[in-house]
């Protein structure tokens, strides 16, 4: 009978806890139940391993990046300084929470569809990519907590699967404000500030005319390429930190600042910022191969999801990725982009002058990929309630908590908290950070409080979807601007068609999955 466990350790051992090998088995599952046949199965496992590789490859990049502009900003300011990226975290955690991150998301998917078929809430979450970042960042939260294996994979899925249906309705009012129909939500962890973007220009956009009438110069809209993006906004950094490093500390210490991961001490000052650049230019490199890496597994494991909700929840409602608004308000995700930017940038001042001497946050260093559609889409939400100034006073306000959550929300990331990046987007800031809070208490306490609050916010969505949503109230004030080709977006090739080609989005975003 020794070959018996030998053969079970070895299944579990070297298999099921390898997340690659994981990762694949599960989407030739999911394809195999749609009677996909047996090559499209077998290609398709592969190519959701080989993706998940190519994460783990970018993350060690992205690390190796990030590791000398984190010595720079604690020798230059003292204190801890990160940049937000999603992708970067969820790589970095892959080495080590990669299995129970899998198994998390795959359980709180099929909670989502059971509550979704089941309640009033018929949102059908299908941003892969966000839910892989959400699963990352439960995982990690609740085993920083104490919480064992088990635990994390059963608990975590529960309020994976909670959130899936929930946000989408605590924001739809907005949404259908946005898109002029009750078509298609939002999925996306930006939810609170599009929500609070939609809820400003109420207040403040009265007879406000729609950022729609402006004109827009050509010449910004490079900074819709996500590496483009990524890589300038880190090049801009690197420069900056890296001559303000040489100031505080002088040429001897400055010129070691990359030996440390490996490269050779600057033989002068023009090498040390040829160096500083050529990080900047490393990370976006980096991050560009994490989401090539997400997309080859979302590619495969997304259609096997969407077939699945569509056979186990007829007639749900889509909730789709932040870009999905982009179409109607173009020059709002401009204006929101820029205006969320500043909100950042004001930001990271008081963290430095106020919040870190304070309370010792950490400085978070706004990036241009998550303000650009996060902001984006605020500026949208905005634009729909409260015109032009609804969309720069909403999205600057996203771009204040996409500053301070993530300050917030490393105490509760443990040594991941050390990792100079952490998750970027509003709803990954408050809730891990509650929910980090809860989780200071013991064992099983700590675990059922952590329930507690994803059934509180069950019941608030509940509420919201059957007392506002459901009832047809859609916010007042501003203009609702759905342009002719935009309100025929539906949830299917017409809605990507109109959002992924007549707008040209980054070619870093995660797209839409393809219709089932």
């Amino acid at each position: 009978m020794d070959w018996v466990i030998d053969t079970a350790k070895f299944l579990v051992n070297e298999i099921l806890s390898q997340p690659a090998y994981l990762i694949g088995i599960i989407t030739a599952v999911g394809l195999a139940a749609l009677k996909k046949s047996v090559g499209q199965t077998v290609g398709g496992a592969i190519k959701a391993t080989l993706g998940l590789l190519l994460v783990g490859a970018g993350a060690g990049l992205v690390s190796a990046s990030l590791d000398p502009l984190g010595r720079m900003i604690q020798g230059t300011t003292g204190t801890h300084g990160v940049i937000p990226t999603n992708e970067a975290i969820v790589g970095i955690a892959q080495s080590e929470f990669g299995a129970r991150v899998a198994w998390l998301m795959i359980l709180g998917f099929l909670v989502s569809l059971a509550l979704a078929r089941f309640t009033p809430l018929r949102y059908v979450f299908l941003t892969g990519h966000h839910m892989l970042f959400m699963a990352t960042l439960l995982t990690i939260v609740m085993a920083t907590a104490g919480q064992g294996s088990v635990a994390v994979v059963l608990g975590g899925g529960v309020l994976l699967g909670i959130l899936l249906v929930a946000l989408p309705a605590f924001a739809h009012p907005w949404t259908k404000k946005v898109t002029g129909n009750d078509t298609l939500a939002i999925g996306h962890f930006g939810t609170a500030g599009y929500i609070v973007s939609g809820a400003t220009g109420q207040l403040v956009g009265k007879n406000s005319r729609s950022t729609e009438e402006m004109k827009l110069p050509e010449g910004l809209r490079f900074l819709r390429d996500s590496m483009v993006a990524t890589a300038l906004s880190m090049v801009l950094i690197y420069l900056e930190m890296s001559l303000l490093f040489l100031a505080k500390v002088g040429q001897d210490a400055a010129f070691k600042a990359f030996a440390g991961s490996g490269g050779d001490p600057a033989a002068n000052v023009g090498n040390y910022i040829m160096q500083s650049v050529m990080q900047g230019l490393q990370f976006g490199i980096g991050v560009a191969v994490i989401l090539f890496g997400v997309r080859t597994i979302l590619g495969e494991l997304v259609p096997a999801f969407q077939g699945i909700a569509k056979r186990v929840v007829p007639g749900a409602k889509p909730a789709l990725d932040a870009p999905i608004v982009f179409p109607y308000a173009q020059n709002a995700v401009l204006i929101g982009f820029i205006f969320s930017f500043l909100g950042g940038l004001t930001g990271l001042a008081a963290l430095i002058w106020v919040f870190n001497p304070a309370f010792g946050l950490a400085l978070v260093l706004p990036g241009l990929v998550p303000h650009f559609f996060t902001g984006g889409a605020a500026g949208v939400y905005g634009n729909a309630t409260g015109g032009r100034r609804g969309a720069a006073v909403g999205s600057f306000l996203n771009g204040l908590l996409i500053t301070f959550l993530p300050a917030i929300l490393l105490k509760a990331l443990g040594s991941f908290g050390e990792a100079n990046t952490t998750f970027g987007d509003a709803d990954f800031g408050w809730f891990g950070a509650v929910l980090g809070s809860i989780g200071k208490l013991d064992g099983t306490v700590g675990l059922i409080g952590m329930l507690i609050f994803g059934l509180l916010i069950l019941a608030g969505a509940w509420i919201m979807q059957t007392k506002v949503v459901d009832r047809g109230w859609i916010p007042g004030g501003g203009i609702s601007v759905a342009p002719a080709e935009a309100a025929a977006v539906v949830p299917a090739q017409a809605a990507r068609t109109a959002t992924y080609a007549k707008i040209a989005p980054p070619r870093g975003a995660p797209t839409p999955p393809p219709a089932p």
